[in-house]
């Protein structure tokens, strides 16, 4: 597929916008939204009767799956990075067309915008709605404490991320990684991608469930709430120290305030 084969479509209501990352030759909205990658890949997002639309000007058939369209994306993200408690927390999410409107039609958003309670309330829904479309990496403490090791935590993303993706790929699948410091994984590396991708914020609620079970399960195990976050965290790694509990099963050993703490 080529940026020619795309211009027939402005007769029918599509018009070129600004591509949102480097790995697009080119976005177009109308109709339905269409994305040209810079791997050849071609993506349409949108209803059925728009997509065949665009298929019918492409001279493909409604029924045929062009080798070089790819309706089915792979959207991973992760969470708990940046916390001083807990571990490391992967999650990846495949969708097609039909089922991205579904994505919808269950609230499926940005988690930035969604406390805890929804966050639970629509990763149960996926998980019953899409029990085959995600898969989950996760590393507790002691288990990302002893890749730090011999690994920097760069390393240990990429990795997580490759695995989620190779769990759900099928055939003909892009993968979109919401971007981060050193990311070298997936066909589309994308700041902010969770606002911009269903798959990518379905990813993210699913890991964020996945950490809040996490805080919980270290929080009975310590007998204290531990803290969120990486600022107000002194008084959880001093009760650490008071309760003779081993800080490697609750925190990463190679954040600087953890040394600087123990």
């Amino acid at each position: 597929m080529e940026l020619a084969d795309l211009k027939k479509l402005e007769k029918k209501g599509f018009y070129f916008v600004e591509p949102t990352s480097k790995y697009e030759i080119a976005r177009m909205k109308g109709p339905c939204t269409i994305i040209l990658y810079t791997t050849s890949k071609l993506n349409i997002q949108g209803k059925e009767e728009a997509v065949n639309i665009v298929k019918k000007e492409l001279g493909m058939k409604v029924e045929e799956k062009q080798t070089l369209l790819s309706e089915v994306i792979v959207g991973s993200d992760e969470t708990m990075k940046g916390d001083t408690f807990g571990g490391l927390v992967v999650a990846g999410f495949r969708a097609n067309n039909e089922e991205r409107a579904k994505l919808q039609d269950l609230n499926v958003q940005d988690s930035k915008n969604l406390d805890d309670g929804q966050i639970l309330f629509i990763a149960r829904n996926l998980r019953k709605e899409f029990p085959k479309n995600y898969f989950i990496t996760e590393l507790f403490p002691d288990e990302y404490n002893e890749r730090i090791k011999i690994e920097n935590s760069t390393v240990i993303l990429n990795d997580l991320h490759r695995q989620v993706y190779e769990a759900l790929k099928t055939k003909e699948t892009i993968h979109v990684v919401d971007k981060y410091p050193g990311c070298k994984v997936g066909d589309v590396m994308e700041e902010k991608a969770e606002s911009k991708y269903l798959e990518v914020a379905a990813a993210s609620i699913i890991a964020r469930e996945v950490a809040i079970k996490q805080f919980n399960e270290l929080s009975a195990r310590a007998g204290f709430i531990v803290p969120k976050g990486s600022t107000h965290v002194s008084f959880g790694l001093k009760k650490l120290k008071e309760k003779r509990l081993k800080p490697e099963e609750f925190v990463k050993m190679n954040f600087s305030n953890v040394k600087n703490a123990l």
